[in-house]
This record gives C-alpha cells, structure tokens and sequence, in this order.
C-alpha cells in the first residue's frame, strides 16, 4: 500500500500567494511564493502544488517566472495548474520544471484534451481537479471557471469519466468548504474515492490536523491537502506528519 501524502497548496493571484475563502482570493499571503517553498522544504512535506487564479492574462508570463523560481527552490514534486488548455501549454509548464499538471476547466469542456495530454505525457503526469458545489440534499455539482460556471455534471460520474480517459489522479476541491474550517466533506469524499480507481487528493476545509486524519481514515484519500492552515502555523507540516502518523497512518 503506498504511504499517504502531505500537500501543501499555493495559490498565486499575479505572481502573489493569497488566501482563497470559496474561491474568492483577497489576503496577500506571502509576496515571494519561493518563500513559502522554502518553509515546506525544510517542513518535511511530500509534493507541492500551485494553483494560478490570475483573471489578468498578460500575467501569464509572471506566473511562469515563478513556476522557473520554485522548481529551482523545490526539492519535492512540483504540481502546476490553472488556465491549462493545451498541450503545448503542458509542455511549457514542465519544461519550466513542473512535474505533474492539474486541468480543469479545459477537461470539462473538451474531455478529449485529458487522453491527448496522457498520451504524450503519460497519465502520471495529469491531475484532473474537480471542483465541487454543495446544494444540499446529497446533491453536487461540478463547477469550472474557478468556481464561477455551473456545468451540471455529477463529480462522481466526471471523475469515471476522466479516470477512462487517462487522468492519473483526481485532486477533489469544495468549493463551499473552502477556506471554512469545517473540514473535507467526507461523504462526497468517500464516495469519489470508491467511485475510482485512481488516487484522489482531498482539498477545502482545513483546520485541524484531525481533518487531515478523517479525510485518510474516513474519507480514503490517498492524499490530503491544504492551503489556509500551513501558511499560519509554524513547523505546521511536520506537526501534522506527526499527528498523523500517532493516528496510525502510513506517511512518508
């Protein structure tokens, strides 16, 4: 069985690391994003991913210097996404030292793309993010867009559908949990995760190191990642390491 990752999530507005609370990004973080790489370089975590939710397009170029920054800073995978439409677009990003490339909004739209993208880059390599709203009731919706555009898909038979068609694995984002402190909805979670075969990262809702724990222990994500809480506490990815590995999870 493979041990059980940490992963710490950047989410960069126009080169800056800012705080997301459903999807809306106010809180400038950190200004130098290789700062915050620093820290989890040295907090023992098992992957880092970056996140771009720039609306300004002619900051695309900013974000690729960053990308250029962390891969020489960063010591452990570097996961990359955000407005990723192409496969030239791929390529760039992991010429640019990315290992592992999220889509999203481009897969929901054209599900083709995710096979064209494993295809030439292996499904290793391609993350499919679903991100998802709560309307209650046990109903869910797929939404693209950063959030902003209703599709009607089911995230349960989306996340079938871009396991068929070559993603490696599924990073399960909530939108209504974001930056809410509830913890991982562990229904929708769970239900996901036997949905697939592939590994599901869980994403949105954070607060406690016990979150992490039901989202592996209840909710059997493969990984569990966060944004808000470990840009606020110090050492904070080596205590939750420690805190999960004394509830008997198997973590790097």
């Amino acid at each position: 069985m493979l041990k059980k990752r940490l992963i710490p999530v950047l989410i960069l507005r126009d080169g800056l690391v800012v705080q997301s609370i459903q999807f809306k990004h106010t809180n400038v973080i950190h200004w130098k994003p290789v700062t915050a790489v620093d820290f989890f370089n040295r907090w023992a975590v098992d992957e880092i991913v970056v996140l771009d939710v720039s609306r300004n397009g002619n900051q695309r170029s900013k974000f690729y210097e960053v990308i250029v920054g962390l891969s020489e800073k960063c010591f452990v995978p570097l996961t990359v996404g955000g407005w990723v439409d192409s496969v030239d677009e791929v390529r760039k990003l992991l010429r640019l030292g990315a290992d592992k490339i999220t889509i999203n909004t481009e897969a929901v739209r054209r599900p083709p793309f995710i096979t064209e993208c494993a295809q030439v880059f292996g499904s290793q390599c391609i993350v499919v993010s679903i991100d998802v709203q709560d309307h209650g009731d046990g109903k869910y919706e797929v939404c693209i867009d950063r959030g902003q555009e209703p599709t009607g898909l089911s995230p349960i038979d989306w996340a079938r559908q871009a396991q068929e068609m070559g993603a490696g694995e599924i990073f399960l984002n909530c939108i209504d949990r974001d930056g809410f402190r509830q913890g991982y909805d562990l229904v929708l979670l769970k239900t996901l995760v036997d949905a697939v075969n592939i590994p599901v990262i869980a994403m949105g809702g954070v607060l406690t190191w016990q979150h992490l724990a039901d989202g592996i222990i209840q909710g059997g994500a493969e990984a569990v990642a966060a944004a808000n809480i470990f840009h606020y506490t110090e050492h904070s990815t080596r205590k939750a390491k420690q805190y999960l590995r004394e509830a008997g999870i198997d973590v790097r």
